[in-house]
């Protein structure tokens, strides 16, 4: 393992930043925004993390792997081989992770408020932050190339997120009243 002395390379400081194939890029190139957002989302889910327990937090571990392999993705335009990708292994785990959750609810006849529990809460926090992530990405993908199974994933997270926090509030979500403060 490379260890490196010094966290600071000093190429940054005119305002770009490097990807994998070598090119430089703005910091604030949508590429920079989308892959900020996942990085953003990435904590989010590591301090939602702290509030789980048992099977939920190993599975929010595996996101959070899967967002650093999304974030080099990202960081990787173009075709450059061996390039790390998210891949439709990695969605379909999503689905079926969702699908179990779900399949224990009670069904919505409401909306729901993001909160209940801590736990749930914080969820929903990471949730609103991978939503973020999305908007950048399909931000990037107006513009330029990005690969459809990280597209799939990102949207997929987000309700993995959704069905988690409802299963972390054991039933017990806090319900959207409409016009209740008129």
């Amino acid at each position: 393992m490379v260890r490196l002395n010094k966290i600071y390379t000093r190429t940054g400081d005119d305002g770009t930043s490097g990807l994998v194939d070598g090119s430089r890029r703005a910091k604030h190139d949508a590429r920079f925004e989308a892959i900020g957002a996942v990085d953003e989302a990435n904590a989010a889910l590591g301090w939602a993390r702290l509030a789980l327990k048992g099977s939920h937090g190993d599975d929010v571990l595996r996101i959070q792997n899967d967002l650093f392999d999304l974030g080099a993705d990202l960081a990787t335009p173009g075709e450059v081989n061996g390039a790390l990708r998210i891949v439709s292994a990695q969605v379909e785990w999503l689905e079926q992770r969702i699908d179990a959750l779900n399949d224990a609810l009670e069904p919505l006849t409401s909306f729901i408020l993001p909160g209940g529990s801590e736990g749930a809460a914080r969820v929903h926090m990471a949730r609103a932050a991978v939503r973020r992530a999305e908007r950048a990405m399909t931000a990037l993908a107006a513009a330029e190339a990005v690969n459809r199974a990280a597209r799939a994933y990102i949207n997929r997270l987000s309700d993995y997120l959704f069905v988690l926090a409802r299963e972390v509030n054991g039933g017990n979500d806090p319900l959207w009243q409409p016009g209740a403060n008129r």
